[in-house]
């Protein structure tokens, strides 16, 4: 089972929209997928129609029976997609104030990472929607994965967001963590404007060692998609916004040890 974190610390650079894209990209391949939200925003829960302010069962719970020395098992929390191999952990917005209730809870940021164990052998891939801010959850996300995805939009200020999520993995490092693999996806690309091309040259001159080398356009077909609660692929298969995910989705399963000779001669 392969764990991949989609994080930045600044909102509205595209980790809901990359999160879902790639997972229904898996999926179509026969991969079995669970996306988990882990934002108190709940985006991705919203996304497969889900209301993140009514569930009974979410990832919150995860964390309550943490708290309270309780186990429950994740499948009692699992939501269907209606996409065939997609499973989704959805949100719930309690989650805003995990953070004070743990206090000094020991191993609340192994939570997820404990929970996925027993299921190392049910699914092929998860990949985990973080929010935009440090704190027990997305260290739980960091403490998971071991390949980190970073969509940055190609304007400075979702730059200052990659900084931080780059020192937040330096500080998670200095604490003797195993170094983290990651990749920075440009996401969000006009080359229309002098703006996008400039942030994306600044992208490329800085943190080239790790840049995905190519980028993610701008596509209104991802807006379409999310009001229909399907990802882009299963309605859209030829336009731009899925041609560059299906281009990285390959640039990440090249770099995996695990990637089978027949996806890549298909993707």
């Amino acid at each position: 089972m392969k764990v991949w974190t989609i994080a930045n610390q600044k909102g509205g650079v595209g980790k809901t929209t990359s999160t879902v894209t790639l997972a229904g990209l898996l999926a179509q391949k026969g991969y079995k997928v669970l996306v988990i939200d882990l934002d108190p925003h709940g985006s991705l829960t919203s996304y497969f129609s889900y209301n993140p302010d009514s569930m009974d069962e979410s990832v919150y719970s995860l964390f309550q029976k943490k708290i309270s020395n309780k186990r429950m098992p994740l499948a009692s929390m699992l939501c269907k997609t209606g996409i065939d191999n997609l499973d989704l952990l959805p949100a719930c917005t309690s989650l805003v104030s995990l953070d004070r209730q743990a206090g000094m809870t020991k191993g609340m940021g192994l939570v997820i990472k404990d929970a996925l164990y027993p299921y190392s052998n049910h699914y092929d891939y998860v990949l985990i929607d973080c929010p935009p801010t440090l704190g027990i959850l997305m260290i739980n996300a960091l403490a998971a994965c071991e390949k980190l995805i970073i969509p940055v939009q190609t304007e400075f200020l979702a730059i200052k967001g990659l900084e931080r999520i780059l020192h937040t993995i330096n500080m998670i490092g200095m604490t003797g963590k195993q170094s983290l693999e990651y990749v920075i996806a440009p996401t969000m690309y006009d080359r229309r404007t002098c703006a996008s091309r400039e942030s994306l040259q600044h992208i490329q001159n800085k943190y080239h060692q790790y840049l995905w080398q190519g980028c993610i356009p701008v596509d209104t077909k991802f807006r379409e998609a999310s009001s229909k609660g399907k990802p882009i692929s299963f309605l859209y298969p030829e336009s731009h916004g899925v041609i560059a995910y299906r281009k990285f989705l390959k640039f990440l399963m090249m770099n995996s040890m695990e990637t089978p000779d027949e996806f890549l001669q298909s993707a």
